[in-house]
């Protein structure tokens, strides 16, 4: 199976997940694309909650009912991929420039599914560079105190402004996204309480006790995973 067979069949793994009435979670991405196709193909009567508007247009465009996160009472389940799945189902995410509103979702859902490729999985988060999202304002600033928060961790790397097209990669927020190539994070949970206390910076991609599932697809089917 090609990567993108094995996205795409955890996300029509994820979407038999999916009941009639629920309030679903639609995260953003190639890997979270999928699901939304195969939940859409189900003509279920339900309402996303969309992370980005890209989704949203992707959802929108299939016939799904979308909600805003403030109008939905509860979240019965969110879908989503990521970048990386490492030990206990702690996540690095924000490849899409999604993180923030991800994030959102994930903890106003009452559960939280990740959805990848085999080549997801990892023995320890890093080698996907870590999305770290910042207010425009004084950005550059905001980046020398992530590198000193950086090499408190014992991670001497500086973070890198995300750029596209000779652009800043600007997130649906209006923000910016520094990537971190840390190559490994031996103590996510400590990284991700010094990077929350820079000011400047909105939110990391490190998705800790999160998930409660992962539907890994690999050659010989899916995969369940628990943390």
């Amino acid at each position: 199976m090609t990567a993108d067979d094995q996205k795409r069949a955890a996300g029509e793994a994820a979407a038999a997940m999916v009941e009639a009435g629920m309030t679903v979670g639609l995260g953003t991405g190639s890997t979270a694309a999928w699901f939304v196709r195969a939940l859409a193909a189900r003509k279920l009567d339900v309402r996303g909650v969309p992370t980005s508007q890209a989704t949203a247009d992707l959802a929108a465009g299939l016939g799904i009912a979308l909600l805003e996160l403030d109008a939905a009472k509860q979240i019965d389940l969110t879908v989503d991929g990521a970048d990386e799945i490492g030990p206990g189902l702690a996540l690095i995410k924000g490849g899409g420039a999604a993180l923030l509103r991800e994030k959102l979702v994930w903890e106003a859902s009452a559960r939280c599914v990740v959805i990848a490729d085999a080549a997801k999985r990892v023995a320890m988060l890093g080698a996907f560079p870590l999305p770290i999202e910042v207010v425009p304002f004084g950005h550059r600033s905001t980046a020398l105190r992530i590198s000193d928060a950086l090499s408190e961790c014992d991670l001497g790397v500086a973070p890198r402004l995300r750029m596209k097209d000779g652009a800043p990669v600007r997130t649906d927020n209006g923000n910016l996204i520094y990537d971190a190539a840390c190559g490994r994070i031996p103590e996510p949970a400590a990284l991700a309480q010094a990077l929350k206390s820079v000011t400047g910076v909105v939110d990391h991609g490190l998705f800790l006790d999160l998930a409660d599932l992962a539907l890994v697809g690999e050659d010989a089917g899916v995969v369940r995973v628990e943390p």
